[in-house]
């Protein structure tokens, strides 16, 4: 969309963002009962007020909220009922928000004049454990609170490491260890920014992943099963270097556009791929002791599929998920094969950041399923 002569994308965006915020705001305190009870409340503020508080759903009615933490219940709560995860309308919400957002830090990006490089692609990379990584404080955070014992973070600060607001609050904080670590270096502070904002990134999951340890160390609540991490993290590396070999053998041209930074996507969803089969098929055989479900549509999905074609002796026997790992593994080459020279040449901005993306949607969910087992919660 080409926008008139004379107006400033980067202040258009902010007016449309401002726009959206008040409209949405003014809506909630004009009309409570359909624009915060009916929309806010339903499709957003409520799976997470569930979710923070380890129920299966709550309830909004005359104004209040109640959580019930049986099934059966909500399918008989009267009022309007919100379950933990996503919805259809949630779902389609955040993507327009998340291309909006994009959008937002494509103008920034060019604003600052950043030349998107691989290097500053792989800085990016532990803001993605990251994100995953809170996510687990927020599942420790429940477990202490079916427990009857203190959490780690009360409500309602917990929920803004809880889907949808943990994206906003990552995003915050990646932007701004990346804008103030650039401005750093364009006054001469420091040379090159890329290895401090990569810096930032890692102490920040280095104190998340150890806070974790701890409480694993001294809660009987919290387990420590270290054979999930390994056989996750070895695992997708032994993927992604079976895939780089292949790849620059027999079909270099997959690579040519997007480098090594293929071989770290692939290695993302990955870990996404074997967190799930582990967590949902090994669980048993590791002693870890939890059931774990799927979340996420097209993981049920696949399950499904594979328990009503493969045999049920072959299921008891390598489990039903290990086709996830498969989809993960032929989507992520698919992107990389579909990201050549051209997209970068026409424009490296946009597609680092789409590349961005797609390893944090495949990496953040990964690392918290890989964590959870790992901790046995």
């Amino acid at each position: 969309m080409q926008l008139p002569d004379g107006v400033d994308p980067v202040r258009a965006w902010l007016a449309t963002c401002a726009g959206g915020i008040a409209l949405l705001g003014g809506g909630a305190v004009a009309f409570p009962g359909r624009v915060y009870d009916g929309f806010l409340w339903r499709y957003f503020w409520g799976p997470v007020d569930a979710d923070a508080h380890g129920a299966s759903c709550a309830v909004r009615s005359d104004g209040t909220t109640e959580r019930l933490f049986d099934g059966l219940a909500c399918s008989n709560a009267e009022g309007i009922v919100a379950e933990p995860g996503y919805t259809a309308v949630s779902t389609v919400s955040y993507a327009v928000v998340l291309v909006f957002m994009l959008v937002g830090v494509l103008l920034l990006l060019r604003r600052l004049d950043v030349r998107m490089t691989p290097r500053f692609y792989v800085a990016l990379f532990p803001f993605m454990l990251l994100g995953g990584a809170l996510r687990v404080v927020e599942d420790v955070n429940v477990t202490f609170l079916r427990a009857g014992v203190d959490t780690l973070i009360p409500y309602p600060p917990v929920a803004l490491i809880i889907s949808p607001f943990i994206y906003f609050v990552m995003f915050a904080f990646t932007l701004g260890a990346v804008v103030l670590w650039i401005l750093l270096s364009r006054q001469g502070t420091i040379d090159a920014y890329e290895p401090y904002v990569a810096a930032t990134g890692a102490l920040a999951v280095v104190a998340t992943v150890g806070g974790l340890l701890y409480v694993s160390a001294t809660s009987e609540l919290v387990g420590f099963f270290p054979a999930v991490a390994a056989i996750t993290l070895g695992g997708a590396t032994l993927v992604a270097a079976l895939f780089w070999w292949a790849s620059q053998r027999y079909a270099p041209f997959i690579n040519e556009g997007t480098g090594y930074v293929g071989a770290v996507i692939v290695w993302g969803h990955s870990v996404d791929g074997i967190a799930n089969v582990v967590s949902l098929d090994w669980a048993d055989a590791l002693g870890i002791g939890v059931t774990y479900g799927s979340k996420h549509v097209v993981n049920e999905a696949t399950v499904r599929i594979t328990e009503s074609i493969q045999p049920a002796w072959l299921s008891e026997a390598i489990g039903t998920a290990w086709p996830f790992l498969g989809i993960k593994i032929a989507a992520a080459v698919f992107v990389v094969w579909v990201f050549n020279d051209e997209i970068f040449e026409d424009s490296p901005r946009y597609a680092y950041l789409l590349l961005i993306a797609i390893l944090a949607v495949g990496l953040g969910p990964g690392t918290r399923d890989m964590l959870r087992a790992t901790l046995a919660i």
